[in-house]
Order: C-alpha cells, then structure tokens, then sequence
C-alpha cells in the first residue's frame, strides 16, 4: 500500500507539471505559480552523490522522490553557435584575474541560456542506482563456450524486461520521437534520439535505431541471416540522418555494445568526435565491421571471443569469478 500510495504521489507530481506546461504555452495562471507547480524536484530529498564528473560537466544523484528511490541527472547543455551573440550581449562579467594580455572572468549568461538538461529516474531499482555509481572495472574474456555456459544462463536467469523497449515499437510511449521508421517486420526499425543528446546541435549527435524483430538479444545471436536487417539499418540510418541533420556517413560512428545495456538489438549512430559513453574498444563494435566478419563466417559471433568491461557488483562479473574465470 505504502509503494501503491507513493506512485499516486509522483504520478500527482508529474500531472502538476504538465499542467504547468500546459498553462505556461497557453498563457494562463499566475507564472511563479506555474514554475513551482512545475518543479517536481522540490520534493527530491538528496541521499548522496552517485558519481560526478568535471570534464563531461554531470552529476548523479540518489535521494527520494515521494517515497520512492530516485537517481537524478543533471548536466550542462553544450554552448550552441547560434547563441553566441545573444550570450555575448546578454551576459554579465565578474572579472577574476588579468595578467598582461590574460584575464579571467566569471560570465553570468541569461537564463535561458544557461539550463541544465535534467534526467529522472523514478521509481529507480538497485540496478539504476549501481548502474551510476562511480565503481571499479575489469575486462572480461568471453569464448563461444563461455557465452553459452555462464552468460546465457545469466541473461536468461535475470529475466531483464525490455517492456519499455516494446512501448516504443509500439508506439505506446516515445512516439513523437521518432526521426525515421521502416516498418518492415524483418528488417524494419525505428530510429529515435538518445535521451543523452538534446538534439539542439548536431556536434553531440547521438540516435538510437531499435530493430522491430523480437528475440534478437545481442552480437551473441546475430548469424548471416541478419546480414538483410543489419545492412538496412547502416544504409537507410545514414540516409535519414543525412536528411533530417545534413550530416554525411563520413561523420557518423556507427557501432553495436557488448554486452549491451539492455537485450534487444540496437545500433547506436553518434557523430565523429563526440565521445559517447561507451564508443571505447573495449566495448563498441562498428556496424561495417559486423557486417563484414558474418559475411565472412557466418558464425562468427557463435564462436568468436568477446571482451568487453564489468564494473565490480555486476552479478555477472561474480559468475566469471566463480568459473574460474577472473
């Protein structure tokens, strides 16, 4: 009852703030009323900081929000070009320091220059909370035989839902997001934005295409019968970015995770230069060269071994320690 009577609260919060937003865009209501109904992280109550980092310019944070854990994230907006003038003009100066031809100073931009994109996680399981925790990694050597013998059996154990994955494909949540769809039932996917990227600069590009095929889990299942839905996610992804940013496939990185963050198959498409979370070797495998190694053996991702990173609590980090295999 405590759990049922602490979601009606947040779900109480959500409302207010999109009848805040409502109000705000049709012009009505009293504005500093609207901004406080607004704000449902006037009831956060910080438990501490997950992790932080300085050089991405974010922060995680774990508290309660109505009763209910909850990971928040903030983090700076990048300074967009056609906002130079405006931040120029329209900010105030602190001078710091000046040294002969140097000086420092603290700029206060307007504020609606200066948001800070805000993530909730709520209600937020042990996993979210691990998940953004600052922890020690290692690298895991996965053979075939491994896949099968420890990590499957792991995967299949934990039973990790992809419910909100299948609300996407269909439509039930998320589909005013959608930048292209191909709605073949074999080789069709949807192509959506990354809740990383604000989507108000191509430099931090980074978009989501989630195959419509079901049972697919990872690199782990893919054979050269997928080669048809592999190869029109590379072709027309590149084709509808192209379209929509005006950014050519010589600027895109395009890769698959192993392990992944979640078990349905999913490309990530990023513009080149942008460091996303997890284009690393040790954890990205580009799309071309997918395509190429099953082309080449077509059980090459049956039989080949896979390295990829695990931070010290994950449970399947503790099955590889237990097979000797750590």
């Amino acid at each position: 009852m405590a759990d049922s009577a602490a979601k009606h609260e947040i779900d109480e919060l959500y409302q207010k703030a999109k009848r805040a937003k409502s109000d705000n865009e049709n012009g009505g209501g009293e504005v500093g009323k609207e901004i406080e109904c607004g704000n449902i992280l006037s009831e956060f109550k910080t438990t501490k900081v997950l992790s932080d980092s300085a050089r991405e310019k974010n922060i995680f944070i774990h508290g309660k929000l109505a009763d209910q854990d909850a990971v928040i994230i903030l983090e700076k907006t990048p300074i967009r070009e056609d906002t130079l003038a405006e931040l120029f003009t329209g900010s105030t100066l602190k001078l710091e320091m000046k040294n002969d031809i140097y000086s420092t100073y603290r700029l206060q931009a307007p504020s609606q220059l200066n948001e800070i994109k805000t993530t909730v996680v709520c209600p937020a399981t042990e996993k979210h909370i691990k998940k953004y925790q600052r922890q020690e990694s290692f690298l895991v050597e996965e053979t075939g035989a491994d896949y099968q013998s420890i990590t499957l059996p792991y995967i299949q154990k934990q039973s990790f839902s992809v419910q909100w994955v299948y609300n996407i494909l269909e439509k039930k949540a998320e589909a005013d997001r959608i930048v292209f769809e191909d709605p073949d039932p074999t080789v069709g996917f949807l192509l959506l934005p990354d809740f990383k990227w604000d989507q108000k600069q191509v430099d931090d590009l980074y978009l989501i295409a989630i195959t419509l095929q079901r049972g697919i889990r990872s690199l782990r299942d893919l054979t050269q019968e997928h080669l048809p839905l592999l190869q029109n996610i590379f072709q027309k992804g590149k084709e509808a970015i192209l379209q929509r940013y005006q950014l050519p496939a010589s600027k895109l990185r395009v890769y698959l995770h192993y392990q992944p963050s979640y078990y349905h198959l999913h490309v990530h498409f990023t513009k080149l230069g942008y460091e996303a979370p997890g284009c690393g070797v040790e954890r990205a495998h580009l799309l071309a060269d997918v395509i190429q190694n099953l082309q080449s053996d077509p059980e090459y991702y049956k039989t080949r071994t896979l390295y990829f990173p695990l931070r010290v609590d994950d449970g399947l980090l503790s099955k590889y320690k237990e097979a000797g295999r750590l």
